[in-house]
């Protein structure tokens, strides 16, 4: 194959990506349910290679999931463990941005600035795209900032598996876009002057701001399915806080968490943080 076209079923492979990601993340594509190849294939007008590449990199992310003789499935992402993940992403990217105060130097810092302001940008255009892929930037610049391979190759694990959520944040892009960059400013400022205590608290308070959103938009799609209304009124289920956040966002079936298996006296014990 030509490397023309290994480029373009990869193009064609992301795009089909992003779309079955926004789909799960939407609630349009359901916990449980099939992901046929040739389905998807038909639906996109593509090939099955990039619908297969897209498949093969959702289950990586962990919102597919590949089971033998049963194919490829939408993933069961608990609200417990999404925000155990968002909760240590919080925590771990705001020591890297701490490191990364102490470590970076002059010509390193003057990268980041230029990072910054390509991303403030996009505020007057309200590209998301463009934004989304300079806070990518931003954002693995810091962590490598911190010269720490364990935290580093963590922070891309986590970002990779939370990447969907992030990009399906609520509200209207501009607004979204204008609180994003001033918080990066925050947390770029830090580093720049080699404040680690301020640099540690911009970034904590940022991931907290974003994990808040995340989990309200599924606490809101939660609400709004009135099949599943009974059962979500029947049984008492464990309550799970954002760091940082004042809204508890109870257990959802979205997640595939199935209200008949709770078991009585099973508690999860509390993750609350300072975060």
């Amino acid at each position: 194959m030509r490397h023309t076209e290994k480029d373009q079923i990869v193009t064609i492979a992301r795009r089909v990506y992003q779309k079955l990601a926004d789909q799960i993340i939407a609630g349009e594509l359901t916990p449980g349910q099939k992901l046929e190849e040739i389905a998807l294939a038909e639906q996109f007008g593509v090939s099955r290679t990039p619908v297969r590449e897209a498949l093969r990199e959702l289950t990586a992310k962990g919102l597919a999931e590949s089971m033998p003789r049963k194919g490829v499935t939408v993933a069961r992402i608990g609200i417990e463990q999404l925000t155990d993940m968002l909760e240590a992403e919080c925590e771990i990217e705001a020591l890297c941005a701490r490191l990364a105060s102490q470590k970076l130097n002059a010509l390193e810092k003057q990268q980041l600035q230029i990072i910054h302001d390509r991303g403030a940008m996009t505020v007057n255009t309200e590209d998301l795209s463009c934004y989304l892929a300079l806070a990518e930037q931003l954002h693995t610049f810091i962590a490598s900032g911190s010269r720490n391979l364990t935290l580093i190759s963590t922070v891309r694990a986590l970002r990779d598996r939370l990447a969907p959520f992030r990009r399906a944040q609520p509200g209207n892009i501009k607004p979204r876009l204008s609180r994003a960059v001033e918080e990066h400013r925050l947390i770029v400022n830090a580093i720049i002057n080699g404040d680690p205590e301020a640099a540690y608290a911009a970034m904590r308070t940022h991931n907290a701001r974003l994990s808040t959103g995340v989990l309200f938009r599924l606490h809101e799609q939660a609400k709004t399915e009135k099949h599943l209304e009974p059962e979500l009124n029947m049984v008492q289920r464990p309550s799970a806080k954002v760091p940082g956040s004042r809204l508890p966002i109870k257990g959802s079936v979205l997640s595939g968490h199935d209200p008949k298996r709770v078991r009585k006296g099973r508690r999860r014990p509390s993750t609350r943080s300072k975060c």
